[in-house]
């Protein structure tokens, strides 16, 4: 098949997109399950009420993104998420907005790198 990606191309986007498991499941998880201290540290930042939805929606983006039928979906959520972390950092003053920037970018390289319609649709110069 000559469109066909190389299996070391999907492998790669493979793992990088089980990558973000690191980072979106216990984010996650501390948003939902509020162990000691979290609320408090949480409260900070944003109201309390907010940290079961957010963790929710943390979940379900990185389930959409996972799912093959509903990852472009998932990407776009994700990317609207994940800007949506990078104001909060600029907000604050904090200088980690650079952590959601690289998150997407590994996110989207994860996609690229095993998905052939998405090649097709933003070709690289060397594949065109």
């Amino acid at each position: 098949m000559a469109d066909s990606i190389p299996k070391w191309q999907r492998v790669t986007g493979w793992v990088l997109s089980g990558l973000l498991a690191l980072v979106f499941l216990p984010s996650a998880f501390f948003k939902i399950a509020q162990p000691d201290g979290f609320i408090e540290e949480w409260s900070k930042t944003y109201p309390a009420s907010t940290a079961v939805p957010i963790g929710v929606i943390e979940l379900a983006v990185f389930v959409l993104y996972l799912v093959p039928k509903t990852r472009y979906l998932g990407g776009l959520l994700m990317l609207a998420y994940l800007g949506g972390a990078v104001a909060t950092h600029v907000h604050a003053g904090d200088g980690k907005f650079f952590v959601p920037v690289v998150i997407g970018v590994v996110a989207w390289l994860g996609l690229y790198l095993r998905d052939r319609k998405l090649r097709a649709l933003v070709p690289l110069a060397a594949d065109a």
